[in-house]
């Protein structure tokens, strides 16, 4: 049983005999004839009444007959729909798009390439998840997003990726704070003061808590907090110091930054996994960003 078989069945329902309904598939009559035929006897059952079904009086169908019609229209039904929905995906008048992404890129870069996207592509959705690194991670082998956005240091044999930017980690500070003075900060004395940082599974920590142990200084942190807001506020009020993204500290922030000395960058990738097919609509996200850094 195919669907070419099932399509012939309605078309005879609904022309009301062979003789309309071959000429209405361009066939002709014993090849359509032929096809119910051939159905009739994979299943071992008569479907069409035939003393009745080749006049033009209408066709008649048995009890099995009238059951696979109605079967047989909602398959075809829904071949049609999934045919529809696959073309308008390919032609990206419709789809949806799964990332993950850090919290500062999610506030401070995503936004306004989001808006061009979507500007472009009013059809896709856009489905964004924000989180730490190792909630990216996991919704990524999970297959809970499509595509997400981490550090090179998070890149595994089996992710295929490329290169979406390369930003500087700085210091935020406050115009007050005894470093405000230095034109650069070295690491070691950074860590020597009070600190506000991400809470655990952020690339943000985890790069500043390797960069410690690998001076074997045992950092001194203060506040613990995702909201970047809060940081900001803490730090402008004096409370603490941390370090984030050059594009997440602005002129309206009334926040310090300076380089690290020497300067100190994170690699970060646009990453989806090697054995699930990327649709045309993450492709042409992944290049619409890779277009517009």
């Amino acid at each position: 049983m195919d669907i070419k078989q099932l399509s012939h069945l309605i078309a005879v329902c609904d022309a009301g005999s062979f003789t309309r309904a071959a000429k209405r598939l361009g066939l002709a009559q014993p090849a359509l004839s032929q096809s119910i035929k051939k159905l009739e006897q994979e299943l071992e059952v008569t479907l069409v009444n035939r003393t009745q079904g080749m006049s033009d009086r209408g066709v008649k169908l048995t009890a099995e007959g009238e059951a696979l019609l109605g079967h047989a229209r909602l398959i075809v039904n829904q071949l049609h729909q999934a045919k529809a929905q696959i073309r308008a995906m390919a032609s990206l008048s419709e789809g949806e798009v799964r990332i993950a992404v850090p919290g500062m890129l999610g506030s401070f870069y995503l936004p306004s390439r989001l808006m061009a996207f979507r500007h472009c592509y009013p059809g896709i959705k856009l489905c964004l998840f924000e989180g730490g690194t190792r909630d990216a991670l996991r919704m990524l082998e999970q297959e809970e997003v499509d595509i997400a956005i981490i550090t090179a240091g998070d890149l595994r044999p089996e992710f295929d990726s490329c290169l979406l930017l390369t930003e500087e980690m700085v210091v935020a500070l406050g115009s007050d704070h005894p470093l405000a003075q230095h034109s650069s900060i070295s690491l070691e004395d950074f860590l020597t003061h009070e600190l506000v940082m991400f809470k655990p599974g952020y690339f943000h920590r985890e790069w500043l808590l390797s960069q410690a142990r690998a001076l074997a200084i045992s950092p001194n942190i203060a506040f613990e907090t995702n909201l970047i807001n809060l940081i900001k506020q803490l730090v402008s009020q004096g409370f603490a110091i941390t370090s984030v993204l050059d594009m997440v500290i602005t002129d309206k922030d009334g926040i310090e930054k300076r380089s690290f000395n020497p300067r100190m960058f994170l690699d970060l990738h646009i990453a989806w996994k090697k054995k699930r097919p990327v649709g045309k609509a993450d492709r042409s996200f992944v290049e619409f960003l890779l277009d517009n850094k």
